[in-house]
């Protein structure tokens, strides 16, 4: 669906726990997140450095979002 969606003009940021699944299904922006059942969090931690984790990937996710791309990138 995200290749579809960019098809249109659309630039899209695939946030994923399993960067390899992006790579395959075709993702131009890729987003690395935390785990499986915690994608933009990390319930073990104290919650501003919680917060702090999910600023970092939401700041990543916009900066991938902005950059042009010519083929797919990972966003580290």
């Amino acid at each position: 669906m995200v290749k579809e969606i960019e098809k249109t003009g659309i630039p899209v940021v695939h946030i994923c726990t399993v960067v390899p699944i992006s790579l395959t299904v075709g993702a131009n922006r890729i987003v690395p997140a935390v785990a499986i059942p915690h994608p933009l969090g990390n319930p073990k931690l104290a919650e501003a450095d919680e917060q702090k984790l999910r600023w970092e990937i939401v700041e990543k996710a916009l900066t991938a979002f902005t950059t042009p791309v010519s083929e797919q990138t990972v966003f580290e």
